[in-house]
């Protein structure tokens, strides 16, 4: 895929206005609902030109989120965590890969080890 899954995207499917706020809870992982009150009571609370000057320079810069950057939900959720703490993702993709390992090594000792129930069961699903 030649679009980057750690960069930030407008969010225009989602989108109330530009897709900014959509584009931000995607990029964090947060839900666009909070992230729009926070705009709003940022924006209310003394920041008025400048989150709007913001708010358009961003909705000007950044790209549209292409279509199916993401496969699934989970894939989404992966590269949020990927892009909030890098070092943590690693760590727990590494650690998943060594439990698949063990778990073909328990399968590969099983399987070649003189086991006769074993034997037994699977000459019964022939």
């Amino acid at each position: 895929m030649s679009a980057s899954r750690t960069k930030f995207y407008l969010d225009k499917h989602n989108r109330k206005w530009l897709g900014v706020c959509s584009g931000i809870a995607d990029y964090t992982g947060i839900d666009a609902t909070w992230v729009r009150v926070g705009a709003v009571v940022l924006t209310v609370a003394g920041g008025f030109p400048w989150t709007l000057l913001a708010y358009g320079l961003v909705a000007w810069m950044a790209d549209a989120k292409p279509y199916g950057l993401y496969d699934s939900k989970e894939d989404q959720k992966f590269w949020q965590g990927v892009r909030s703490n890098p070092t943590r993702s690693t760590a727990e993709v590494r650690s998943k890969f060594r439990d698949i390992d063990r778990r073909l090594a328990d399968i590969e000792t099983m399987y070649t080890s003189r086991n006769t129930r074993l034997a037994d069961e699977i000459e019964s699903l022939r």
